[in-house]
């Protein structure tokens, strides 16, 4: 994936209730050329869910099957259920020039990193442990058990913020939002895309007249 001519592959991990799921919805309606990749999962379909379009729902046995091919670019058990991103799918939208998220732990995070270490990854943070725990509260979904667990997953997971290349601390949803696109714009911007860009335009430009 060194090639100049593919889209840029990102990271973007958060513990529960920091809003990562809002953003990135929000962020790819916003930039044009900048999808997420929609990764496989052993769970059960949640009401309002649809297949392939919030995960790819297989079987545990589809899934070993894929592990042992080598068809996951990382993959993780959570819970007695499996997740993992697709590397043939990852791939072949990096190589028709789209910019790709994948929406992931800091573990996932880091085995993408060391598979192809040319990976963007970015942490978004809540304002203050009372925010989230708040959020994470507002859902109404969950026992005060729970969520007192959410919360201690959401601590550790916290302090892995340091592994990444940008830190977003989502605070006000409008400028966090800015923030992701700004990053995505700086990637952009770097001489080696802009090269490969605008071939044409430096060779006129550059050329002797």
């Amino acid at each position: 994936m060194s090639n100049s001519t593919l889209g840029t592959l990102y990271t973007v991990s958060a513990p529960s209730g920091a809003g990562k799921t809002s953003l990135l919805k929000a962020l790819i309606d916003k930039e044009a050329g900048l999808v997420v990749s929609v990764s496989h999962t052993t769970r059960k379909m949640r009401p309002g869910e649809e297949d392939a379009v919030n995960y790819h729902f297989v079987e545990h046995q589809e899934f070993e099957q894929m592990i042992a091919a080598n068809a996951f670019l990382e993959h993780a058990k959570v819970f007695s259920n499996y997740y993992g991103t697709s590397k043939e799918a990852v791939e072949r939208l990096l190589a028709g020039g789209d910019d790709v998220i994948l929406e992931i732990d800091w573990q996932g995070a880091a085995q993408v990193r060391e598979a192809y270490p040319s990976t963007v990854s970015i942490f978004v943070l809540p304002p203050s442990t009372d925010a989230l725990r708040e959020r994470l509260t507002g859902r109404g979904q969950d026992d005060d058990e729970t969520i007192n667990k959410r919360m201690a997953e959401a601590v550790s997971e916290s302090s892995h913020y340091g592994e990444a290349h940008y830190l977003v601390i989502n605070d006000d949803f409008d400028v966090a939002l800015n923030e992701l696109a700004c990053i995505i714009h700086s990637q952009r911007l770097k001489l080696e895309k802009q090269q490969n860009r605008h071939q044409d335009l430096l060779k006129s430009l550059c050329a002797d007249i």
